[in-house]
């Protein structure tokens, strides 16, 4: 688990592409002084297992169902791309929860200057609007952020100027693809409601309806 809140932004070092995956290499800093082999960082909100790493660059596997779901695949040697280890217990939560696990692409629309901030309006599916809400919480490239506003195919989000120096959503210009990841209570929560729906009148939500369905370990 990740909080959306960027450590660092890295460098593409190289990228190997496969029939349908990707080796990526990714040149960093802080996310390296205490990895291991088999850690998670999350790249632009992916959550990646380091593989292979060295004193300032790591190496992780991109599998074809990733590549499908997320911007990793379009990314070249020197693009910028946020990195954030993940969470440890007892750290402070500043974000939200985020799994690293992309739920669609999105592509910003606009971008406007109001005041200190900037305000971004993106463009995303079905899949990703669902979720989103006003005042909820919504994952950019790994970037935990407050939604304001909520179209049909939209929504926008404002960034302050330190987010806005030290993300990819700041450094994006309009037409720029972005990795989504909609707050995972919304999806519990529907689920949840989806199971409710079809109990009989008479079954209630109890611990052991929780463990057959999957809810708890």
């Amino acid at each position: 688990m990740f909080t959306g809140l960027v450590e660092e932004l890295g460098k593409v070092k190289h990228i190997v592409r496969g029939s349908k995956s990707v080796r990526l290499s990714v040149f960093g800093s802080k996310v390296l002084a205490d990895v291991k082999l088999g850690d998670s960082i999350a790249v632009n909100g992916t959550c990646l297992t380091v593989v292979e790493f060295s004193r300032d660059w790591f190496t992780a596997d991109v599998m074809p169902e990733t590549v499908d779901r997320t911007v990793l695949a379009g990314l070249k040697a020197g693009d910028t791309v946020n990195l954030e280890r993940t969470l440890r217990v007892g750290d402070r939560l500043g974000g939200h929860m985020v799994s690293g696990h992309i739920d669609g692409v999105g592509t910003i629309l606009i971008k406007e200057q109001n005041d200190n901030a900037i305000l971004v309006r993106i463009g995303a599916g079905p899949e990703v609007m669902r979720y989103i809400i006003s005042k909820g919480s919504i994952a950019i490239d790994g970037t935990s952020l407050t939604v304001i506003d909520v179209g049909a195919d939209w929504f926008t989000v404002s960034l302050i100027p330190h987010t806005a120096a030290m993300t990819t959503v700041g450094l994006k210009a309009p037409g720029e693809p972005v990795n989504l990841e909609a707050d995972i209570i919304g999806k519990y929560v529907e689920k949840m409601l989806g199971l409710q729906q079809n109990t009989k009148p008479n079954e209630k939500i109890t611990l052991g309806f929780l463990e057959q369905h999957g809810f708890t370990l």
